[in-house]
């Protein structure tokens, strides 16, 4: 029973992957500017442009182009990157990691502050405590990302002069030996302080701000779960004992209600990665996000499509195991 449930997600993990593979060839191959010419470059005359079309096999049928893309792709080829000049895998696994890190940070900041703040919030309902979270969440939710990162950026570097804005170290710094890619674990691993505290301290705009949205997201989850939990008979009976409300909250309410606000947990991974590329853009993160910008604004195609098929695998497999964690905890699941 387990296994089959295990067997269908994965099922269709792969039929959203291959469509999503043939939306993005496809949508990729109608733009307006000819991906020949533009890495031939403007003095380029005719007869180069049309040996470098057909030498990249873009005179073909889009289904040939689209075999051709796949068999290439299996062997783990996106192609070379028109405005990089190099393979669109090495670009990826360069930025990659710093996308990586600004969405684990931002993630932790929503989990740790969204989460204990919908338990206050539904704890103490109709409550000033209550009113002031659900005026919070109601303002992370309405505000535009792009407004936060330029609000936060005016504040924190150009009039309190706080943070910094822009890359992931100050000049003068080296990077940390590479491990994981990701500069504060790397430092830390390598017990590089100095290089930890400049990383964190670039880190904390761009982490902020991408989580401002998904802080008030979990918060209206987990009031909304609470409140539900709060009013179920073994809730009753627990408060008929005796228990105290903290005892009451933290031993019986807070981890059923936990469950329905943690199946949105692989959703908001993969929201944050692709949101991050107006944040990254705008405070001149260096990540995928703003590797992606710059490759759709120069029409690099091969570029454009490499991201977005890694960001979409990356989304689609974090919502499929915790699809799966939340099968395995509730077998009525299993079903469907």
């Amino acid at each position: 029973m387990i296994g089959q449930f295990i067997l269908r997600r994965l099922l269709g993990l792969l039929a959203v992957l291959a469509a999503i593979s043939i939306a993005t060839f496809v949508l990729a191959r109608v733009v307006p500017k000819d991906p020949a010419r533009l890495i031939a470059g403007p003095r380029a005359n005719a007869q180069a442009v049309e040996a470098l079309r057909e030498r990249l096999g873009l005179n073909g049928s889009i289904p040939e182009q689209y075999v051709r893309y796949m068999a290439a792709l299996l062997r783990g080829d996106l192609g070379m990157s028109f405005s990089t000049k190099r393979p669109v895998l090495q670009d990826i696994q360069t930025f990659l990691p710093a996308t990586a890190e600004l969405t684990i940070a931002a993630l932790l900041i929503s989990l740790s502050v969204g989460i204990p703040a919908g338990i206050l919030s539904a704890a103490w309902k109709d409550s000033p405590l209550d009113y002031i979270g659900r005026f919070a969440s109601t303002l992370g939710v309405s505000l535009p990302p792009f407004w936060v990162a330029l609000v936060g950026q005016l504040v924190g570097y150009y009039l309190l002069s706080v943070l910094p804005v822009g890359g992931r170290l100050s000049q003068g710094i080296a990077p940390p030996p590479t491990v994981t890619g990701l500069y504060t674990l790397d430092s830390l691993l390598a017990g590089q302080w100095a290089t930890f505290a400049d990383a964190l301290w670039h880190l904390i705009l761009p982490a902020f701000v991408l989580s401002f949205g998904v802080i008030a997201v979990f918060l209206r989850m987990m009031r909304a779960s609470m409140l539900e939990v709060l009013q179920q008979d073994y809730i009753r009976a627990a408060r008929a004992k005796g228990l105290t409300q903290r005892a009451v909250v933290l031993r019986h309410a807070v981890r059923n209600a936990l469950i329905p606000t943690l199946t949105i947990l692989g959703l908001q991974v993969g929201l944050m990665m692709s949101g991050s590329f107006l944040i990254e853009s705008i405070l001149q993160w260096p990540g995928l996000g703003l590797y992606a910008a710059n490759a759709l604004l120069a029409a690099d195609y091969n570029a454009t499509m490499g991201v977005t098929l890694v960001l979409a695998t990356i989304y689609t497999v974090a919502n499929v195991i915790v699809d799966i964690a939340y099968g395995l905890a509730d077998p009525r699941l299993r079903v469907t």
